[in-house]
């Protein structure tokens, strides 16, 4: 998990649950601009938000085919993620990707 190459331990990250949980959490760290961008604390609320989303989407899951959720459940799932999601920001955070002048660069950076 350090190296950020694991969601989780021991998990095989290769589960259809695994994936869509990386998924939701990559695409919430994109919207904050990167993970470089994140404090620790805000990477955790994100963690914590994905495996909500993904527990929201499974019960959603059965009671599309038919099956009987419990509403309560899903209502403080859904206010969880609420408050998640106010926690971490729903705006999205633009990552600077301009180039620099490569003038302005070299004069930056020149040894002499």
């Amino acid at each position: 998990m350090t190296n950020g190459t694991a969601l989780l331990p021991d998990v095989d990250g290769r589960s259809a649950i695994a994936r869509r949980l990386k998924d939701i959490t990559s695409s919430i760290l994109a919207d904050q601009g990167g993970a470089d961008q994140c404090s620790e604390s805000r990477l955790q609320l994100v963690r914590r938000f994905a495996a909500a989303a993904v527990l929201a989407e499974q019960m959603e899951s059965r009671l599309a085919n038919g099956e009987q959720i419990d509403i309560q459940e899903h209502a403080l799932l859904c206010s969880t993620l609420t408050r998640l999601a106010q926690r971490i920001g729903i705006e999205r955070r633009a990552r600077d990707v301009t180039p620099p002048d490569p003038l302005q660069y070299a004069r930056e950076y020149d040894p002499s």
